[in-house]
């Protein structure tokens, strides 16, 4: 028997067997009984026919945890793995943190030798975490974002979207001749506004370390190069705000969104200031619902003047009864 007729037995017969093997990978991908599609059904550990449903297998491995939580807490405690990437830390939260606590494993203060090493590696692992000039623009920009966030009461998708901005403007090299602070500030602006919680240049300038017109100078820019669609802030999304700061009733708060509609459809809000008209809605709803509150009570809470609110509410109550029944 030559080579040759070895080699070709040996794969005939390796043939042989591999058609009935892909034929019982087809049958387990398909319904024995009407050739459906085969689906996984985690909670009950079985495989199911998505058409008929047959139950083809059961008693399944869970590769979920072994272990139960009844809340966030206990979750995160029990959890073996890392926190998720963020673009809220300059290195993603990919890098190692040592932490302050100058204590072992089981919780025991570590000697004088002990802290001074530790010191050391904690001083190296900054340095390593910041390597170059742009990461250490990074990481205070990100910190400022964080700072002003926490400071205006923004929710973490502000944050993170801010972070976005701030990181696209540093890669479309726009800081130069501006400061961090102050493109750190208007991503913030922007995200809030984008996010549909906006806060007014007037809050955002209180929080941050420049003056109002290099905010607004500074935002404007930066929507401008980084092309982002940013919508005129709507006078309805500070009413909540405003309506929580001044403890209103729902009732007062309904009425100040239904005079801003109204005000919307007569073309009163153009041109003005979306602040401004927020304010003067929730002052005459609350005037309408007979609750007291003084114009300088809400002045104070939208950080906009008597005199806007005055001029903004007559304007509002004359759309409202203009408005046809």
């Amino acid at each position: 028997m030559t080579d040759s007729t070895t080699r070709t037995r040996s794969d005939e017969r390796r043939q042989g067997e591999t058609e009935p093997a892909r034929e019982q990978v087809d049958e387990q991908e398909q319904c024995p009984e009407c050739g459906g599609r085969l689906v996984s059904d985690a909670e009950h550990a079985e495989t199911v026919c998505e058409d008929c449903g047959l139950v083809v297998d059961e008693g399944e491995i869970d590769r979920g945890p072994e272990w139960r939580a009844f809340d966030a807490a206990e979750k995160d405690e029990k959890s073996r793995v890392g926190a998720p990437t963020t673009n809220m830390m300059h290195d993603q939260g990919l890098s190692t943190n040592i932490g302050w606590q100058d204590k072992d494993a089981y919780g025991k203060s570590l000697s004088s030798r002990q802290r001074q090493k530790m010191q050391r590696l904690r001083t190296w692992n900054e340095r390593f975490r910041t390597r170059d000039s742009k990461e250490r623009n990074l990481k205070q920009a990100l910190g400022e974002i964080d700072r002003m966030a926490s400071a205006l009461g923004l929710p973490e998708n502000v944050r993170e979207t801010a972070s976005v901005i701030y990181r696209r403007a540093l890669k479309e090299d726009l800081l130069p001749g501006r400061s961090i602070e102050g493109v750190a500030t208007a991503s913030l602006y922007a995200a809030a506004r984008q996010a549909g919680t906006p806060r007014s240049l007037d809050e955002i300038s209180a929080v941050s370390r420049v003056e109002k017109d290099e905010v607004a100078r500074t935002y404007r820019y930066v929507i401008r190069e980084l092309g982002l669609e940013v919508k005129p802030a709507d006078p309805e999304s500070y009413v909540p705000r405003f309506a929580s700061d001044l403890d209103l009733s729902d009732e007062t708060e309904r009425r100040a969104r239904g005079l801003l509609q109204t005000a919307k459809e007569n073309g009163v809000h153009s041109g003005k200031s979306p602040v401004g008209l927020a304010a003067a809605a929730v002052y005459a709803g609350a005037l309408l619902t007979n609750e007291k509150v003084t114009q300088n009570d809400v002045s104070e809470v939208a950080s906009i003047s008597e005199v806007t609110i005055r001029n903004r509410y007559h304007e509002l109550l004359e759309a409202e009864e203009g408005t046809p029944a």
